[in-house]
């Protein structure tokens, strides 16, 4: 066995690659601990349209930042990398498991640990975004403009949130966010691992297959039963409703839609979010790809990150 060392091993690609499966049998070989990075798992009762890991899976491996917050309430970038840091520092300093796994395919919330991006403590402003929301996004990106021309920069004109974002953090701290921004990389050894196919013909293929696999799956897991329930706990406006896969079941749940096309566009709305996260990390260099396809693909990952933890 390899020499345990203060480390992180980061296993990230699109959602159905198979990183969860991969996760788990690395981190019992190393008797380690899986930090979710995913932006959706963190909250309590959305389950089976997260693919949140089972009771069964957290048993046999302990798994973080998993069910840490109220649906009614929001868990920001900064929140997440706060605990994130805090939970790699506590399972670095034990003697059984200094190598925690960062597993998710939110892209941000990785890097936000990997680069140690700085973050404006900020938290969200209701009232504030009121009234942004009434002013419109033109208005709102001008007066952007005019107090942090580097954000404008970085900002896309159409892009309400991050101009709101934006706004949203120099009313409150009298800072433009473009001044409160940058990198702290840690200074411990990071490994990171992606899983996708290599064969872009022949993983596009296979990744529509695993979609739609575990699109069914859920469904028969209670899928719709989950969403009927979180509507009638939550109500209608629940923000996290409107995302992947929640929104689609609640059209049919609303007789707007059939199952059968509900299954369709969240098949369909999956593969579409799965290529931009493969955009999204094929774009960063430090990571090593390894192909989802491979039988051995375990192997071949246990072998790095053997490697890795001696050096």
């Amino acid at each position: 066995m390899a020499a345990k060392t203060q480390a992180l091993i980061v296993i990230c690609g699109p959602t159905a690659a198979g990183k969860s499966g991969l996760a788990m049998a690395i981190a019992q070989r190393l008797d380690s601990v899986i930090l979710s990075a995913d932006s959706r798992q963190v909250y309590c009762d959305f389950d089976i349209g997260t693919a949140k890991p089972s009771l069964a899976e957290q048993a046999q491996v302990p798994h973080e930042l998993v069910d840490i917050c109220k649906p009614t309430l929001t868990l920001t970038l900064g929140d997440y990398q706060q605990r994130t840091q805090q939970l790699i520092a506590t399972y670095q300093s034990q003697l059984h498991c200094h190598c925690p796994l960062l597993v998710g395919g939110t892209g941000l919330y990785i890097k936000s640990i990997t680069k140690g991006l700085k973050i404006p403590r900020v938290p969200p402003q209701p009232e504030l975004r009121v009234q942004l929301n009434q002013q419109g996004q033109k208005l709102n990106y001008a007066l952007l403009k005019s107090v942090d021309l580097a954000a404008t920069e970085r900002i896309h004109p159409n892009d309400a949130v991050r101009t709101q974002r934006a706004l949203e953090v120099f009313y409150t701290t009298g800072q433009a966010i473009s001044d409160q921004q940058g990198e702290n990389p840690p200074n411990y050894p990071i490994l990171q691992i992606g899983v996708d196919s290599l064969n872009e013909a022949e993983g596009e293929d296979r990744l529509r297959d695993r979609i739609a696999r575990r699109t069914d799956l859920m469904v028969e897991a209670g899928f719709v039963e989950e969403v009927e329930t979180l509507v009638q706990r939550y109500g209608e406006d629940l923000p996290l409703l409107n995302t992947l896969g929640y929104a689609e079941i609640r059209q049919h749940l609303r007789g707007e839609i059939d199952l059968a096309e509900a299954k369709r566009q969240v098949v369909l709305h999956t593969r579409q979010f799965a290529k931009r996260q493969r955009t999204w990390f094929r774009a960063v260099p430090e990571i090593e790809w390894f192909d989802s396809g491979d039988a051995d693909l375990v192997e071949q990952v246990w072998d790095r990150v053997s490697q890795f933890l001696e050096t």
